[in-house]
């Protein structure tokens, strides 16, 4: 057998890390900073980052599709109120404890100050604490509620959800509704960048939208322009 070391050039790789693995991994490179170092970076940065992203998307659709699902945060039981458009861009997500009609008026009006817009119709399921705060808060918007026709927003919640679940086996648990909170709302701001719609595109048209969402990501996290190492 040859004894010339692989190449990984070409290469990507992603996958789920806690901060005390990102700690080693700079270490091995020469790099020292402590795991909380590394936390304070991501709650620092983290959102700045997400809504640099979404000031750089389209404006979102006018079908609205909305959800929630729960999750466990310090062994409790919350909600995770999610909404997407009808491209599947996500709008906005909140935690909160319940999911009754005040959760649902203040996940609308949190997602009308959000958006900047109105849409023209959304679709819940047959939750009727939607109905409640629809009338109250968006009574002129077309609403849709039926379990079959929410699939769109029931569905979303997988890419969120997993890592999200991960993100607690790695670090032991969200420990407060505010951590899950900020966590996932960076979260569903930057993993959809690098997400696109694959299943609609030829791997060409992949890999050049992906060089295109790159460089944006770099433009977002200041990357470019930075001096390189001599």
């Amino acid at each position: 057998m040859g004894s010339a070391s692989p190449s990984y050039k070409g290469h990507r790789y992603r996958f789920p890390l806690s901060f005390r693995e990102v700690e080693e991994l700079m270490l091995e490179r020469g790099m020292i900073a402590s795991h909380e170092t590394v936390r304070r970076w991501c709650a620092k940065f983290g959102q700045a980052y997400a809504n640099g992203l979404r000031r750089r998307r389209p404006r979102p659709g006018d079908k609205w599709h909305l959800d929630e699902v729960f999750i466990k945060i310090n062994g409790e039981q919350k909600y995770l109120w999610r909404a997407v458009d009808a491209d599947g861009n996500v709008l906005d997500i909140l935690v909160q404890n319940r999911r009754d009609t005040a959760a649902a008026r203040r996940f609308f009006r949190r997602l009308l100050k959000t958006t900047c817009s109105v849409p023209r119709v959304v679709v819940t399921d047959k939750l009727r604490s939607y109905g409640a705060a629809h009338r109250e808060v968006m009574p002129s918007v077309e609403h849709r509620s039926h379990k079959g026709l929410n699939n769109r927003a029931e569905n979303s919640h997988q890419p969120t959800r997993q890592p999200a679940r991960q993100r607690e086996r790695a670090m032991k648990g969200f420990r407060s509704i505010g951590g899950a909170q900020r966590f996932l709302s960076a979260f569903s701001g930057i993993s959809p960048h690098f997400r696109p719609r694959r299943h609609l595109m030829t791997a060409s048209e992949y890999r050049t939208e992906m060089t295109i969402r790159f460089a944006s990501w770099d433009q977002v996290t200041g990357v470019t322009g930075l001096p390189t190492a001599a």
